[in-house]
């Protein structure tokens, strides 16, 4: 018995895998939070030494913003919604956006 099959024109189709876009996170200088709160979050969500923490809580407060880290966007925007409720719940109007890289 022949063996049926639903298409029998091969088409040439390229499986091409693109990485997902990439976006920065960016912590913005305000003049009420304190450095020892950026320094916790730096610590807490992003998973930073202390002394890297120390360094980028300092790019912050000298340059106005910096950026802390790159991720997909999932993770990005996900990081930018803990930061903002932490700052929130914590009474501090510490900034927090994401820009495509």
């Amino acid at each position: 018995m022949a063996e049926k099959t639903l298409f029998d024109v091969e088409e040439n189709v390229k499986d091409e895998v693109k990485e997902p876009g990439k976006f920065v996170v960016i912590l913005h200088n305000d003049h009420y939070t304190t450095m020892d709160f950026v320094v916790t979050i730096l610590k807490e969500v992003f998973h930073k030494t202390p002394a890297e923490a120390n360094k980028l809580m300092l790019d912050v407060h000298k340059n106005g913003r910096s950026k802390v880290a790159v991720y997909p966007y999932d993770i990005a925007a996900t990081k930018v919604c803990q930061v903002e409720n932490l700052s929130a719940r914590a009474g501090f109007p510490l900034r927090c956006t994401m820009e495509k890289e």
